[in-house]
C-alpha cells in the first residue's frame, strides 16, 4: 500500500481530515501502542477516536485507493456517530478486536451484519463480513464456522470490492478444517468457485497484491483436492503474472512489493534460483532493509549453498530487529540443520527463544514462545 496506494493524489482531499501516523510494531519503543492496540496482522489500519482514545474503525488486509476512501469515509461517519444499532455494534466490534478481545468481537460482528441486513442498502456490510472473518479465522477450532459463514456471506458482497477477501478468507478456513469432517469438501469446492468467479472477473478491481493473493488460495485449493497437474498449472501462471507485474513497476519499491510472492512461486516450482537476481537487485535498492537478504537465505538454502544462505541471514541479522528477528533466527536454524550442523541449529533456536521471552509486552508472544520451546525440546 505504501508503494501503490498512499501516493496516489486522490487521497490529498483526507489531508485536513485525519492525522496520519505509521506505526514501526518491530521497534520496542511502540510497544505500550501495541499492548493497548494489538495488531494482529500486517497491514492493519486503525481509525482512533480522538475524543475516546477508541478504535473507531479497525481493517486487516490491504487496500485499493477506493476501498481505502471508502474505509476512511465510512470511520468518519462512526466518530461523528452511527445511524443505526448496525453501526453502533459494528464499531464495538471493531473496539474488542482492537484489544484482543477477538471472541467477544466475533460474536458481535455476526450480530452487526445481522442488524445491517435488516436495513436497505447498509453501506458497511462488506468490511464488517471480512472482520468478522479475520476473527474467525484467528480463533482456534472455528474453521467449519469462518468457512460457513463465508459461503453465506459471499452472495451479499458479490460484485464488491469486498468479495475476493471474503471468498479466498472462507477457502483458506474450509482447507484447514479437518479432512474427517463431512462438510469439508463441499465447503471447499464452493468457495473455490467463488473465489475462481472474483478471480476471472474483469470488473472485480483486484490489485496486483489481491490477484497474486487469489492465486495462492487457488493452488492451496487444488492442492487440497490432490490436483497435482492443476496445482503446478497455477503455479506457473502466478509465476508469470508476478515477472510481470514487477516487469511493470514504476519504482523499486513498487517492483519490491511482489518480492515475497515470487520467492514463494519460485520455491513452490522447485527453481530457487530463480529468485537470486532480483532479490541482489533489492538488496542494493534498499541497502537497509533486512528483508532482500533474508530472503536470500531462504532461497540459496532450498538450492543447498548453505554457505552462501549463511553469508545473506548474516547480514540479515545486522539489519532486522524486533519481533521479525525471530523469523531470520528460525531460517537460520534450518540453514544449519540442513546442513548438518546440528549443535548451531540447537544454539540458534535456543537464541530465538531467549530474545522471543525478551521482548516487551505489546510484541511478545506466548504463542511463539511455546512453538520455539517446542522446536528446542524436539532436537
Amino acid at each position: 500500500m505504501r508503494a501503490y496506494v498512499f501516493t496516489d493524489k486522490g487521497l490529498e482531499r483526507y489531508a485536513g481530515r485525519f492525522v496520519w501516523l505509521s506505526v514501526d510494531t518491530e521497534n520496542a519503543k511502540n510497544a505500550d501502542f501495541l499492548t493497548k492496540y494489538p495488531i494482529p496482522a500486517l497491514p492493519t489500519m486503525l481509525v482512533i477516536d480522538p475524543a475516546k482514545g477508541a478504535v473507531a474503525m479497525r481493517y486487516v488486509g490491504g487496500a485499493t485507493v477506493p476501498q481505502l476512501e471508502k474505509l476512511l469515509d465510512d470511520a468518519r461517519g462512526v466518530v461523528r456517530g452511527g445511524d443505526n444499532s448496525a453501526d453502533t455494534l459494528l464499531e464495538s466490534a471493531d473496539r474488542l478486536a482492537a484489544e484482543g478481545k477477538t471472541a467477544e468481537a466475533a460474536k458481535l460482528y455476526e450480530q452487526a451484519i445481522a442488524k445491517g441486513q435488516q436495513k436497505k442498502n447498509w453501506t458497511r456490510g462488506g468490511r464488517a463480513a471480512e472482520s468478522y472473518l479475520f476473527t474467525l479465522s484467528s480463533l482456534p477450532n472455528e474453521s467449519e464456522r469462518c468457512a460457513t459463514a463465508a459461503r453465506d456471506l459471499y452472495p451479499l458482497v458479490k460484485r464488491s470490492s469486498s468479495a475476493a477477501n471474503v471468498a479466498s478468507a472462507g477457502l483458506s478456513c474450509a482447507i484447514a478444517i479437518d479432512e474427517k469432517n463431512a462438510h469439508r469438501k463441499e465447503l471447499i469446492d464452493t468457495l473455490e468457485k467463488e473465489t475462481r468467479e472474483v478471480f476471472d472477473d474483469p470488473k472485480a478491481g483486484l490489485s496486483g497484491d489481491d490477484r497474486s493473493g487469489l492465486y495462492m488460495s487457488l493452488i492451496d485449493a487444488r492442492d487440497a483436492a490432490g490436483d497435482k497437474e492443476g496445482a503446478a498449472k497455477l503455479k506457473q501462471e502466478w509465476a508469470a503474472f508476478l515477472e510481470k507485474a514487477a516487469a511493470e513497476a514504476k519504482t523499486p519499491e513498487q517492483r519490491a512489493v511482489y518480492d515475497s510472492h515470487r520467492v514463494g512461486a519460485y520455491l513452490d516450482l522447485g527453481t530457487p534460483e530463480k529468485a537470486i537476481p532480483m532479490l541482489e537487485q533489492s538488496e542494493r535498492d534498499f541497502p537497509d532493509d533486512y528483508n532482500p537478504p533474508a530472503r536470500l537465505a531462504l532461497a540459496y538454502n532450498a538450492m543447498k549453498k548453505y554457505d552462501e544462505a549463511l553469508a545473506a541471514s548474516d547480514r540479515a541479522m545486522a539489519r532486522v530487529y524486533g519481533p521479525r528477528k525471530l523469523q531470520v533466527l528460525r531460517v537460520r536454524a534450518d540453514i544449519y540443520a540442513a546442513k548438518g550442523d546440528k549443535e548451531s541449529a540447537k544454539k540458534t533456536v535456543s537464541e530465538a527463544l531467549a530474545y522471543a521471552k525478551a521482548l516487551p509486552k505489546g510484541q511478545r508472544s506466548e504463542r511463539t514462545i511455546a512453538s520455539l520451546q517446542k522446536k528446542l525440546d524436539s532436537m
